[in-house]
């Protein structure tokens, strides 16, 4: 029998026969491989190799052994939907990033009920350790196999696939589905699977089609793994941070103002706190605020490339007779006030610095409390410099970015994307940015994986995804190289020659949205916010009446010191004010009975520590002012 020579990662090579399974070589080399690459393609295990090749094995622990896994799973819930609601349309059934899900049309609508009915079909399709067998087919084939079952949203699919494109579908047991995989060697393999919800959603994400029912779940190789990322579910449906902004008064959502958030007046504590933060490391780093206006004119967004390239999420209203967009980037605006003055190569670095109110049209869909709104605060920057000077400038970002994140106790990990398919300027342009973004990261040492093509459409961007307590990640911050604005807009400075030259662009955002920023600080903190952004930093509880002014004067001592105090005057027992303060995550609790006032001390209580005794209100507010300047 003929001899393969199969490379494998170290620059391993092992000689198997012809015709050997993926499957086969994994049991030997990474038993708990679930998909693999070749030659840089990815295959199912089932898949028999006739030549040499180079191959890679993934297990779970790795993106494509879990999208090979819960794409699986998608198939196994479809399976169990015809089983259980024969005459449901199938649309899609992809991998998402916690799971899967898969849109049907029904002929009744699902109820919650019917999930773990479903959810027990799916248990039966994977005890039957069904294969799944992949299947070349014609078109010719596969339209008249998915016309014959009245699947029109599969047919559509298929007449939407380019000429020439292989079609393949996979078969488990008695169902089938038009897919181009990879799929798991069997429905065995799947551990542990549960489906975690419903959702209505357009056919192919367009509100103009058919609103479908959407089923999301999850799966894991075992149970236990499933049982932690449930309690990880539970754990993040407690810090949600719209249940946590209606429990400690941050802020509301009103039906008169959908994807417009209302922050209350405790919420606006933590906003200026953060605001402050950012004025002052800006100060530090040299920026220099500005503010630009809501509304522009049509003529300045054409001219921009926002009105070709982001028409459809922009706000458009009229004045005077001429058409005007409510700005969805702050960009523009920066780039006029550039142009208000003239400028040579000594005002360089200029660091341009905007809180810059921006209004982008969302789908109603896609709101989700301060996370995805209409309406938002951007962190924006925009720094002109000399072009030999740019990666010292990204550098610069990335120091105030690591600083800033640091404060909150967040880890991030970077991604680098690169031209997409819509963009402005040459292939030569978009390199020499690019090649300017890598450098930046090479030399600060950071790891990075790159996102082809996933660019702004004016540049190539670095973006910071951080890490919360609960391990998710939110893209947040960014650093976007532009050379294309200068061009457009014709930006000059003079050099040292005396001569025009073009000055390079940078766009950065450090927090991203203030508001979905907070909302992210809410559910890492689980709504107990470090002192210095706490709303409420200490509350006094006097015990009975005779206490209150002692506590009148601990405030007004506490507040000279800039720390926000509030006495608790209700006439109720101190265990349930003690309750009420724990239930409003309040940093610090001072209660003051007889002893406290005779001696003029405080009894401190704090929210990590509990009962710490007694102590004088000057020891005790020291030590708050201290917790606040260092930010602890």
């Amino acid at each position: 029998m003929p001899e393969i020579r199969v490379l494998l990662p170290g620059n391993e090579v092992r000689t198997y026969p012809a015709g050997i399974t993926l499957k086969e070589i994994a049991s030997q080399i990474r038993p708990g491989a679930l998909v693999a690459e070749v030659n840089g393609k990815i295959a199912d295990l089932n898949t028999r190799l006739w030549e040499d090749a180079r191959v890679n094995l993934y297990t779970f622990n790795e993106e494509a052994g879990r999208n090979a896994l819960r794409h699986s799973s998608a198939h196994v819930l479809a399976q169990a939907v015809l089983r259980l609601f024969p005459g449901t349309k199938l649309g899609i059934g992809p991998a998402i990033s916690e799971g899967f899900y898969y849109d049907f049309d029904p002929e009744k609508a699902f109820t919650p009920e019917d999930l773990a009915a479903l959810e027990e079909e799916m248990q039966r399709i994977i005890a039957a350790d069904y294969p799944f067998e992949r299947r070349e087919v014609s078109r010719e084939e596969a339209q008249a196999l998915f016309s014959e079952r009245d699947e029109i949203y599969k047919v559509e699919l298929l007449n939407d696939l380019p000429e020439g494109t292989p079609i393949t579908i996979y078969q488990q047991g008695e169902f089938g589905d038009l897919c181009a995989g990879p799929h798991l060697p069997s429905t065995g393999v799947i551990g542990a699977v549960k489906l975690t919800g419903l959702a209505g959603a357009y056919w192919r994400g367009n509100e103009a089609n058919k609103m479908l029912q959407r089923i999301y779940g999850t799966s894991f190789p075992e149970q236990e793994e499933l049982d932690a990322y449930l309690d990880r579910l539970e754990e993040a449906r407690k810090r949600d941070h719209r249940r946590l902004g209606t429990m400690l008064d941050l802020f509301s959502l009103h039906e008169e103002g959908p994807g417009f958030p209302f922050f209350h007046p405790r919420g606006m504590v933590i906003r200026n706190e953060l605001e402050q933060f950012w004025r002052q490391e800006h100060r530090r780093r040299g920026y220099l605020e500005i503010r630009t206006p809501v509304i522009l004119q049509r003529s300045l967004w054409e001219r921009s490339g926002h009105w070709e390239h982001y028409r459809e999420q922009m706000y458009v209203t009229s004045i005077d007779d001429q058409e005007y967009a409510i700005k969805p980037m702050n960009c523009p605006g920066a780039i006029l006030v550039y142009t208000s003055a003239q400028h040579s190569y000594r005002d360089f670095p200029l660091r341009l610095a905007e809180l810059g109110i921006v209004h982008r049209h969302e789908l109603s869909g896609v709101l989700h409390g301060l996370m995805r709104v209409r309406s938002f605060t951007q962190d924006d920057a925009h720094i002109f410099m000399v072009p030999d000077k740019i990666t010292e400038e990204i550098i610069n970002v990335i120091d105030l970015i690591d600083y800033m994140y640091g404060v909150f106790g967040f880890t991030y990990q970077v991604e680098l994307s690169t031209r997409p398919e819509k963009a402005m300027g040459s292939p030569e342009m978009w390199d020499q940015a690019t090649q300017a973004l890598r450098q930046a990261l090479e030399v600060k040492g950071i790891d990075y994986r790159t996102n082809e093509g996933e660019g702004a459409f004016y540049g190539p961007k670095i973006d910071f995804h951080l890490r919360d307590s609960l391990g998710r990640t939110w893209q947040c911050g960014t650093i976007q190289l532009d050379f294309q604005l200068p061009e457009k807009f014709d930006l000059v400075y003079t050099g040292e020659d005396g001569r025009k030259h073009r000055p390079a662009m940078l766009h950065r955002v450090v927090l991203g949205s203030l508001e979905r920023f907070i909302g992210i600080l809410t559910e890492h903190y689980g709504g107990a916010f470090p002192v210095w952004l706490a709303p409420l930093q200490v509350k006094i509880l006097p015990i009975a009446d005779r206490h209150l002014p002692w506590a009148d004067e601990v405030k007004a001592h506490l507040e000279e010191l800039q720390v926000r105090a509030e006495v608790d005057r209700h006439n109720e027992k101190i265990g349930y004010k003690i309750r009420q303060a724990q239930m409003e995550k309040v940093p610090y609790v001072l209660i003051l009975g007889d002893r406290e006032v005779a001696e003029r001390k405080v009894a401190v209580r704090s929210r990590v520590a509990g009962d710490e005794g007694a102590a004088s209100l000057s020891e005790f507010a020291a030590r708050v002012a201290e917790d606040i300047h260092a930010k602890r």
